[in-house]
């Protein structure tokens, strides 16, 4: 049985590479060790060009971020609820490398927060990025003793990351 939101996603996004001259096709199959419950949406890297994927791809994911988020504002807005999904853009693992960089991160802010005993404020990422370094801060039973939240304005932005607050005593 076929997935109409799944269908819906691989057509826009083809349709987008299409007229923005880029001749490839969208696979739809998740990755081994995706975790995100996300429809995957994977550009066929073959046969662009090492140019083509650099543009797809942006300056530190500039790119790959604006199509994920144009692709889920436009696949969803008026939808109807059956029909909403969250998409995931994907260019040769360029999102899975990413997650692994961003767990680093998150376990080296981890470590300063609790060797200093001081907030750690990271550099500016985008929002979905930041809102993944929430996740797993927030999911991770080993991080229960830190705390996250964002401060800043946009495009300067910054993930801080301090240790919890203890329960008030009442």
């Amino acid at each position: 049985m076929t997935d109409l939101r799944l269908d819906r996603g691989k057509q826009w996004l083809e349709q987008l590479l299409s007229l923005s001259g880029i001749a490839t096709t969208v696979d739809t199959a998740q990755p081994a060790g995706a975790s995100e419950p996300n429809y995957w949406l994977t550009i066929v890297p073959n046969p662009l060009t090492p140019a083509q994927k650099e543009l797809l791809i942006g300056s530190e994911g500039a790119t790959i971020d604006a199509i994920q988020y144009l692709a889920n504002a436009s696949l969803n807005i008026h939808a109807e609820a059956d029909l909403q999904a969250g998409y995931t853009i994907e260019l040769e693992g360029y999102r899975q490398r990413r997650a692994i960089a961003l767990k680093t991160i998150a376990d080296e802010a981890a470590e300063r927060v609790r060797a200093t005993g001081t907030e750690v404020i990271l550099q500016p990422m985008s929002s979905a990025e930041r809102r993944q370094m929430h996740t797993f801060f927030d999911s991770d039973p080993s991080y229960s003793d830190l705390a996250t939240h964002s401060r800043g304005q946009e495009p300067d932005r910054r993930l801080v990351v301090q240790l919890a607050q203890p329960p008030a005593v009442e």
